[in-house]
């Protein structure tokens, strides 16, 4: 019998020994587990950037609306446990090994016929959709791993609604160079006739996206910015409102600093315009949602002036930059800073210091043997005419070194979810200690 630790053990283990599987092969072990999830009201979310916070502002707004959610999203930033969530909290330990155990029989049985071994991602979305039919959830939000056309999620036959996110350069190693290639990929998760509901702003995207929608005889529903009005960008979070439809002059807050999460905020809640007449939840109930969403990592406040954010890629980087120059205007500001190999550091570091004026900042190690050394890091960052850096390989004494530098000012911890996932664990345990 597996103890707790053992099992997450053997699931990070996983890439060692396996290789993608095809979407029947995920079916099929869905199949053999009883179909978990064919009976729930399923949203599905794809895209480059804010997908898990799209997801975590439509949790937030079923919460509230009292329907019981589960929510599978990745990656985990301390605990795998946080991949899977029911109305907000994350999984305990002892569903977290009755799910193991099941789908582990289930692979067994696999590999005893000469069969496939679930893949990491894989076997991590079969325990979820088990929980959530073992803990009868009414909803069930789904964030697709990598892409979205050949994503275990997309296993799913019947979502109520398909997602698409901000599209951008990321992963082109996996899913193509070009946005609109990329688009494609993302776009593979529409299901016939039903609604898709996707960021409008690029038009190399949302064209692909529209065409996919309408071979699928499916609604499309663009969001743009044209339909939003910010009204207020605050330490506490950004007030906005509609233009036009359904939330016509409803005042909405979200508790975030980042201005891209009020496309990612205004993307769920047209989500649920498009499906009021499933959920029946009143508009109030979601402005509250909206208003009450948490989600780590992105844009988070984790201490007083201390800030940790995911962005880890073009798109994300540009829009850490926009957020970043709001505040640099009364604070000064200095920057933690790692990436991992296979993420073009050299320009985001560029883009950082071409568009930023920082009073200091500090390099670290993090992604194990991914990790790009903190004095390569350090070297780009001078080399871009950043002339008070720091390296520092060890992650707590970077971040204590980083705070040193903050003083009265503003600390941005960016480059990696990695990064964000170790210092969130490091100040737990400072807290604990």
């Amino acid at each position: 019998m597996f103890t707790y630790e053992e099992a997450v053990e053997y699931i990070e283990e996983i890439p060692k020994f396996t290789k993608k599987n095809k979407l029947e092969h995920t079916k099929e072990c869905l199949r053999r587990l009883g179909n978990p999830g064919s009976d729930k009201k399923i949203i599905h979310v794809a895209g480059t950037n804010g997908k898990g916070s799209v997801c975590a502002f439509l949790a937030s707004m079923l919460r509230q609306g009292g329907c019981v959610c589960g929510l599978f999203t990745s990656p985990h930033l301390v605990e795998i446990n946080e991949r899977f969530q029911i109305d907000e909290v994350p999984l305990d330990n002892q569903l977290f090994l009755e799910a193991f155990i099941k789908v582990k029989e289930l692979s067994d049985e696999l590999l005893s016929e000469g069969s496939y071994h679930p893949t990491y991602f894989e076997f991590l979305f079969l325990m979820g959709m088990w929980i959530f039919w073992k803990k009868d959830v009414e909803y069930i939000i789904l964030e697709t791993g990598l892409g979205g056309r050949m994503d275990a999620t997309n296993s799913i036959a019947r979502p109520l609604a398909c997602v698409i996110t901000s599209v951008s350069l990321d992963h082109t190693e996996y899913l193509g160079d070009t946005v609109t290639a990329i688009a494609g990929e993302k776009a593979g998760i529409i299901k016939h006739q039903v609604p898709v509901i996707y960021d409008g702003n690029v038009l190399a995207s949302s064209e692909v996206i529209k065409k996919r929608a309408e071979a699928m005889e499916s609604l499309s529903c663009p969001v743009t910015e044209d339909q939003i009005s910010i009204h207020r960008i605050a330490s506490e979070g950004i007030d906005f409102s509609w233009n036009n439809g359904y939330y016509q002059d409803v005042a909405v807050r979200i508790p975030f600093i980042a201005r891209y999460q009020v496309m990612n905020a205004a993307l769920a809640m047209k989500v649920m315009e498009v499906l009021k007449d499933t959920h029946k939840i009143p508009v109030e109930a979601l402005v509250k949602g909206i208003a009450a969403t948490r989600w780590q990592g992105r844009m988070e406040t984790v201490l007083p002036g201390v800030i940790v954010d995911g962005a880890h890629n073009e798109d994300g980087v540009a829009r850490f930059v926009e957020t970043v120059s709001h505040f640099e205007e009364e604070y000064p500001v200095t920057l933690l800073f790692s990436a991992v190999s296979d993420k073009d550091y050299k320009d985001m570091i560029r883009e950082i210091c071409s568009s930023l004026t920082l009073s200091g900042v500090v390099t670290t190690e993090v992604g194990g043997s991914r990790a790009v050394s903190a004095g390569r890091l350090a070297e780009v960052f001078r080399e871009n005419a950043c002339e008070t850096v720091y390296a520092c390989p060890n992650i707590e004494h970077a971040f204590e070194k980083a705070c040193d530098l903050k003083k009265e000012g503003m600390l941005f911890c960016a480059g990696s979810l990695y990064l964000v996932g170790e210092i969130k664990d490091y100040i737990r345990r400072r807290v604990h200690d």
